[in-house]
């Protein structure tokens, strides 16, 4: 790959992900704070993204993959998104709010399949050199969350004045980038783009025991996207978006342990030491106080890379190993529906129920959470999980189900 392509790459992925971290993880906030939201408004604006998950699947399969070059196809979407941005901005009811949201995950959501075809359209060995490109993704996430944490914007609209701009420099940067062409051919199915054609591997007891668990510990992945940062404010933490990056900056120090982990301990051992931490995590954002126990926010922070790549890359590569070459594409883009779309979007809008339970309005009208009563159901949930996966998972993962 010539440098100057792989320097437009990394642009690429940076832009997307600083865009994406500008809003993302303090919207809650945002929407409580400014807006006045109630949580069952904060999950449903959550929920958007899942909602736009299940669509975008559709959008590239039958529009971005047959008639248009993917950088094209992402540059409309972003110019589009920084208009709905535009008009988000202008908006203080939170009801209508969740129209807009909605509106912008819909243009934002193809673009995490766009950019991968568009990378891996200009790699010879994907294996050895997106991991390099991918990562400024995860810089820019942490760039762009110390910006709001530094400047103390992560209740402010203006967490979405810098995403309309970046959308905007990135949308106009997408026309810049390699020349990806369609290149499917044929009419595309329903089950090609849903991914169904994996279902021959629910044949296998531990595969289906796998997608159940990865769409169930996504309800609690939901609770923390969408409550984490408020909990932590509250929690009376100080800089908070500063701190939370140190859960991106672990994710890298995770990831690169994962072929260690994988060779040293096995799949089923490390996808049981993601869910352990799950639980750790959430207790640990249940009983931590900014004051006199700051250290145990701090690790419920950090615990994130384990959660994240211990189970959900780590579940990536199982299925990948488990589908074989003839569904692999189909099997990944059924564990991303499952975990993305329902296990996401159940979360989203269970996270803002339980939120509304736990509120408690004083005399003076000054509103309280009780965190420790949020953060035990995500918790349990995870113990669920736990114990179900350990009893009737079974770590064969380099059989490969016959499709035939």
């Amino acid at each position: 790959m010539k440098i100057t392509t792989r320097i437009q790459l990394m642009i690429m992925m940076f832009l997307m992900f600083f865009t994406w971290g500008a809003w993302y993880g303090q919207m809650g906030k945002y929407l409580f704070t400014t807006l006045k939201a109630s949580g069952d408004q904060i999950g449903s604006a959550y929920a958007t993204f899942s909602i736009a998950s299940i669509i975008a699947p559709f959008f590239v399969g039958m529009i971005a993959d047959r008639f248009f070059s993917a950088q094209k196809v992402m540059g409309i979407l972003n110019l589009l998104g920084a208009g709905i941005l535009y008009l988000l901005i202008q908006n203080q009811n939170p009801d209508i709010f969740f129209w807009y949201i909605l509106a912008y995950t819909l243009t934002f959501a193809p673009n995490l399949a766009l950019s991968s075809s568009i990378a891996m359209n200009q790699m010879s060995d994907p294996g050895k050199e997106f991991p390099a490109i991918r990562v400024l993704g995860t810089i820019a996430w942490i760039v762009v969350t110390n910006i709001v944490g530094f400047y103390g914007l992560g209740d402010k609209v203006a967490i979405y004045q810098i995403a309309m701009f970046t959308s905007i420099a990135w949308g106009l940067f997408s026309f810049t980038l390699p020349d990806t062409p369609p290149k499917a051919t044929g009419k595309a199915t329903v089950s090609q783009i849903l991914g169904t054609d994996a279902f021959v591997l629910f044949k296998d007891r531990s595969f289906l025991i796998f997608v159940i668990s990865s769409v169930l510990v996504c309800i609690p992945l939901a609770f923390y996207y969408a409550h984490g940062n408020l909990s932590l404010t509250e929690s009376h933490m100080t800089n908070v978006e500063n701190k939370m990056s140190l859960g991106q900056a672990s994710e890298v120090v995770f990831m690169l342990l994962i072929p260690f982990s994988l060779q040293r301990f096995g799949i089923k051992k490390m996808l049981i030491v993601g869910l352990i931490a799950w639980i750790v995590r959430f207790l640990c954002f249940g009983y931590g106080d900014g004051i006199s126990s700051e250290w145990i926010l701090y690790l419920a922070i950090i615990l994130h890379g384990v959660c994240y790549d211990f189970f959900f890359v780590t579940g990536q590569i199982y299925t990948d190993n488990k589908a074989g070459d003839k569904i692999k594409n189909s099997a990944q883009g059924l564990i991303t529906l499952a975990t993305y779309g329902i296990g996401m979007g159940i979360g989203s809008k269970l996270s803002g129920i339980v939120l509304d339970k736990y509120t408690f309005t004083d005399a003076a009208g000054v509103v309280t959470h009780n965190w420790n009563g949020v953060w035990m159901i995500p918790a349990m949930i995870s113990a669920v999980v736990l114990v179900l996966f350990v009893i009737f998972f079974k770590e064969n993962n380099t059989k490969v189900v016959s499709v035939e």
